[in-house]
């Protein structure tokens, strides 16, 4: 089994080719929630949707967010009626929050209602919230201490930030099923998404790093050379405190991993890195980055 650490964009382009080369069943895939948030009485779990839907085969994967062909008619609705929802929610994805909503409010696990889920949708896949405890990605602005949602989608990240932080009521542990999972993984692979707000708020859960310091771990970098391929690691990546390049996000993960993948076409040298085209623009790319990474696992 191979278990993927994931947050909502970059990772799930590779698991697009993952899911296309490998046992669909030995795949397992540990989501970031610190963008998870309440929006109109429903909860939004962003990244575990993206991979869950992704793994559905119902994923709008024009925008990589969001049910492919959806409608938004409630959501059109209730803004004209003044609700402040500033996320635009289609009408089959918002049946998905007002489920998840309802089972946690009955005093589910976030793990458990995901698994459920996931059965419903018909995913063989496993797919794992990082935890069961509430955590949350804020940025400090000259607006003050906002919501990591509040920044990107609201303010578009058009707005400075000074400095990244989550919050929490208690620390963020890592699930019982999360452990496990890893535990039982022939190698880890830590996927091209933001290394501050999807990667960090993993491997902060507690008992992340320990159950991977001694697994086989391949990080595949979101960046070509300065510039993320997509979303807005670069100015996240300054704010914690890293160049926002490659050698950034291989400091970033502390040493954790055994092979670090950079774009063939990467001018930021990282020293005795592997060079692949990262940047999966469709399916055929996503396949064959997935098959080289495969070919480095086996190769361990």
């Amino acid at each position: 089994m191979i278990t993927f650490l994931s947050g909502g964009t970059g990772t799930p382009k590779l698991l697009r080719g993952m899911q296309k080369v490998m046992d669909r069943h030995e795949i397992a895939v540990i989501v970031n929630t610190a963008e998870d948030i309440w929006i109109s009485g429903n909860h939004i779990s962003p990244d575990v949707d993206t991979v869950m839907y992704l793994f559905a085969g119902i994923l709008n994967t024009d925008t990589w967010w969001g049910v492919r062909n959806d409608t938004f008619i409630t959501h059109d609705e209730a803004t004209r009626l003044g609700i402040d929802e500033f996320i635009t929610v289609g009408d089959k994805d918002r049946a998905v929050h007002i489920a998840r909503a309802e089972m946690l409010r009955g005093g589910m696990r976030l793990t458990n209602v995901t698994t459920l889920l996931c059965e419903r949708f018909g995913v063989r896949e496993t797919v794992l919230p990082m935890t069961d405890t509430e955590v949350t990605t804020q940025v400090q602005t000259d607006l003050g201490l906002i919501h990591f949602q509040e920044y990107w989608i609201r303010a578009r990240g058009k707005i400075e930030i000074q400095k990244v932080m989550r919050s929490f009521s208690e620390p963020p542990v890592a699930t019982p099923e999360v452990l496990e999972a890893l535990e039982a993984s022939d190698a880890i692979v830590i996927g091209p998404s933001n290394p501050i707000t999807s990667i960090s708020p993993i491997l902060d859960c507690a008992g992340i790093r320990e159950a991977i310091k001694n697994k086989f771990v391949v990080a595949v970098s979101p960046f070509i050379g300065n510039a993320p391929v997509s979303g807005p690691a670069g100015a996240l990546m300054e704010a914690a405190g890293y160049e926002p390049s490659a050698i950034g996000t291989f400091n970033c993960y502390g040493g954790l991993t055994d092979v670090f993948v950079q774009d063939t076409r990467d001018p930021v040298e990282v020293s005795q890195s592997v060079r692949f085209d990262t940047l999966m623009v469709d399916e055929e790319k996503s396949v064959a980055l997935a098959e080289e990474i495969l070919r480095l696992i086996a190769k361990h």
